[in-house]
């Protein structure tokens, strides 16, 4: 057994003895099965290989998380640009820039001073496609492109708009110049008128408080300044105030002089037709009297003795009748005379024509 020992030593001090000078190395150990020696060598192209695929996954782990990067940076960029392309749109198209919009759109050619505004916005309208809320939305769960694809419309729409702005601001300047110009044209007429009635009312005015009032409102219309076309409106009314009431007082004025002017006309019509009665009965009483007077005989006192009474003028001389005097005959009727002019209720006389008393 020691022998053998001895031999097997003896053996392996053989064969790991070095040969021919060259280092002596341990035999290697084959498993059983024939594989490859547990302590053998790698092949030399499997470190390539294997640096080969850590890298590739490193670069496509790489990749991946750079892709995911820039593509949350593009996403982020894409939501800030539709927020922003939003918000300008709405700063166009809030509620008080519509109402300004539909203002501006319903103001006529003869409302501005310069036409070619009313044309510009309805043109800027039509391309805007009217005017209306616009609603275009920006969600952090919309994809990349849905979001540059709302941002692109909403900058289309904000373009649209401005020019809608623009041309809105334009009309409404345009009716304010004229207006403006309108209003002062209109205080100056009004002053001319102020001016030639307060003229014209000295002494004619039941109050001269009115005319006062007047005066005072030219003065302060003359004083209006400004762009402000409704200062010069306020100072026209303020003229037109004070117009009426001097206008007002004139009339009734005129009024009282009218009816002061009436009574006494009333009263000059009054007395001329007592004047005229006056004088019509003074005319009859005179024409009474004359025509008594015109009808009574002429009477003389009688001269008979005792006579109290009253004898007819003598008559003429009656011709002298003809010999053989007979009244007949052609000569003069005593008897018919003195019926002829005997007086008018005969005044005491007697049928023959013989007057007096007794």
């Amino acid at each position: 057994m020691a022998d053998q020992d001895d031999e097997g030593a003896a053996g392996l001090g053989s064969v790991s003895a070095p040969v021919g000078g060259e280092a002596a190395t341990l035999p290697a150990i084959v498993p059983e099965g024939g594989g490859a020696p547990s302590g053998g060598r790698r092949p030399k192209w499997m470190v390539p290989v294997v640096v080969a695929v850590v890298v590739a996954v490193v670069v496509v782990v790489a990749g991946l998380v750079g892709w995911r990067v820039v593509e949350s940076r593009r996403h982020d960029a894409a939501l800030d640009s539709c927020s922003q392309a939003v918000k300008a749109l709405k700063g166009k198209t809030g509620s008080d820039q519509l109402a300004q919009y539909r203002e501006a759109a319903g103001i006529k050619s003869d409302q501005v001073k310069d036409a070619k505004t009313v044309v510009a916005m309805a043109r800027s309208v039509k391309d805007a496609e009217g005017i209306r809320q616009r609603t275009i939305r920006c969600k952090a769960s919309m994809s990349t492109g849905d979001l540059n694809e709302a941002a692109g419309r909403a900058e289309k729409l904000d373009g649209e708009h401005a020019a809608v702005d623009k041309a809105a601001k334009a009309v409404l300047a345009s009716r304010d110049a004229k207006a403006l110009e309108d209003a002062k044209a209109a205080l100056n007429v009004k002053k001319g008128e102020a001016s030639k009635l307060l003229a014209d009312s000295d002494g004619r005015v039941t109050d001269a408080a009115v005319r006062d009032g007047l005066q005072q409102a030219i003065g302060q219309a003359g004083q209006v300044k400004g762009d402000k076309a409704k200062a010069y409106r306020d100072a026209a009314a303020a003229l037109q105030v004070a117009i009426d009431r001097v206008n007002a007082s004139m009339q009734a004025r005129s009024q009282a002089d009218q009816q002061a002017a009436a009574q006494a006309q009333a009263s000059q019509q009054q007395a001329q037709r007592q004047g005229a009665v006056q004088r019509r009965q003074a005319s009859s009483n005179s024409g009474r009297r004359g025509s008594t007077q015109s009808r009574r005989p002429a009477y003389r006192p009688s001269v008979n003795r005792g006579g109290g009474g009253y004898a007819p003028a003598p008559a003429p001389a009656a011709p002298s009748a003809p010999h053989g005097g007979n009244s007949s005959s052609g000569g003069f009727d005593w008897n018919q005379w003195v019926q002829n002019h005997k007086p008018i209720g005969n005044h005491g006389c007697n049928p023959d024509g013989s007057c007096g008393i007794g």
